[in-house]
C-alpha cells in the first residue's frame, strides 16, 4: 500500500536537493528525518510504551511549532 501527501514546492525542493541517485523519495525521506525503518522496530515495545513515546513525540512536535510560531512573530 502507498499514500500521498502534499508539500510544498519549497519543501519538495529541499527533499529533492538532497536525494541521491540510488534512492527513492521514501528512502531519501527516511535519511533526512532520521530513526529506524519501522518495518525494523514494528512490535519492540509495548502498547503502554509505545503510547507514552507517541505521547511525548506530541508534545515536544506542539513545543518545536509554538517556538517557531514565537520567532515568526517576533519578524511580523
Amino acid at each position: 500500500m502507498s499514500k500521498s501527501f502534499r508539500v510544498s514546492p519549497e519543501f519538495h525542493e529541499f527533499v529533492t536537493a538532497h536525494k541521491r541517485d540510488d534512492e527513492t523519495m521514501e528512502e531519501t525521506l527516511r535519511r533526512l528525518i532520521g530513526g529506524p525503518d519501522p518495518d525494523e522496530v514494528a512490535g519492540i515495545l509495548s502498547d503502554e510504551t509505545a503510547d507514552a513515546v507517541e505521547e511525548r513525540l506530541n508534545e515536544k512536535r506542539e513545543r518545536s511549532v509554538e517556538g517557531k510560531d514565537d520567532v515568526r512573530e517576533r519578524f511580523e
